[in-house]
């Protein structure tokens, strides 16, 4: 942000131009003159570069001086705002299923891993004062990011979250729902939400998903339960050490009746997803669900640009008094 603090000395600019006409007029009246005993001597003498340049030159010196102490006057500033949130916006942690099953291929452009992170991504770019974390979990939960509201680490997190290895594969609903409450168990906010998204059912882990949630319901933390994949049987790439990567149809194990029951304990809902669009969907929904109510002071803080003007205005007018008084002084 810029701003003149004292604008109206601005309109000095307007007479600088009269000023150099009238300096120009007095230096044409006021013309110097050396006797000559004969116009001989003067024939194929020719004015140097100085004297040619001398008019203009020191004109435009004084000039460039005098516009650069006009704008200095007016106190050039340049400002940058700073925002004081006078509110807590919502703190959501984001519980991402990616257990082997997610590497199944019915949604479009690709899986469902990578579709669904491409949906929260979009998800969070959306949020604005919201602090938002982030747990993954498989055969078990980890914390990939802690409540923040810086988006960029968030999103890396999110970058990074690949397929479990067969070692580590399983379905530990209630173990990622019980990591996600204790990231927000302490949590000040007015709103307090976790959205889980899975695609299985839990059979892994030492608490399971009911428990979990009347965990959540405890705390006052809202979950938002999402189920991923087709109804039925869905295709899923298949590693053949003889004939290399396959295809098979396999069945699609989701139980939405908890994760109806872990919604609506807490006061959230339970969504299910088939298709990518839907699943943009239910995102879209929840963001319009979860509003934040957001009251914010601006603040701008404005430094001082004058000595920028005023120094180089000095060296300007300094110069056009040496030059006047050296190399382009005038005879008498």
């Amino acid at each position: 942000m810029f701003r003149f603090m004292h604008p109206a000395w601005l309109l000095l600019l307007l007479t600088l131009p009269m000023a150099v006409w009238l300096i120009r007029r007095r230096q044409a009246r006021q013309r110097a003159f050396v006797r000559f005993p004969s116009f001989g001597l003067l024939d194929g003498l020719d004015l140097s570069w100085s004297a040619r340049l001398r008019p203009w030159l020191l004109t435009g010196l004084r000039f460039a001086g005098l516009a650069l102490v006009v704008i200095g006057l007016a106190r050039p500033q340049a400002g940058h705002s700073e925002e004081e949130l006078l509110t807590r916006g919502i703190d959501i942690v984001i519980a991402i299923d990616h257990s082997g099953s997610m590497a199944a291929e019915d949604f479009k452009p690709r899986n469902r891993l990578h579709v669904a992170k491409e949906v929260v991504a979009g998800f969070i770019e959306g949020r604005k004062h919201d602090r938002i974390g982030m747990v993954s979990f498989a055969a078990r939960s980890l914390t990939l990011c802690p409540l923040t509201i810086d988006y960029g680490l968030l999103l890396e997190a999110l970058d990074g979250i690949e397929l479990a290895r067969k070692e580590e594969d399983g379905t530990a609903i209630g173990m990622g729902l019980a990591s996600a409450v204790n990231r927000l168990r302490r949590s000040d906010a007015k709103s307090r939400v976790i959205i889980l998204l899975t695609d299985g059912r839990n059979n892994r882990g030492q608490i399971d998903p009911l428990t979990a949630s009347q965990l959540a319901s405890t705390y006052g933390i809202k979950v938002y339960s999402i189920g991923v994949g087709t109804e039925g049987e869905a295709r899923f790439p298949i590693d053949d050490p003889m004939y290399g990567q396959r295809y098979a149809m396999m069945h699609v194990e989701l139980d939405e009746e908890t994760l109806t029951q872990v919604a609506e304990l807490t006061g959230g809902y339970y969504f299910r997803a088939t298709d990518s669009q839907s699943l943009s969907g239910i995102f879209e929904h929840i963001d319009a669900l979860e509003q934040s109510d957001i009251k914010v002071r601006q603040h701008v803080l404005y430094a001082e640009l004058f000595p920028f003007f005023l120094w180089p205005a000095a060296v300007l007018l300094v110069l056009e008094q040496l030059l006047r008084a050296t190399w382009m002084r005038a005879i008498p």
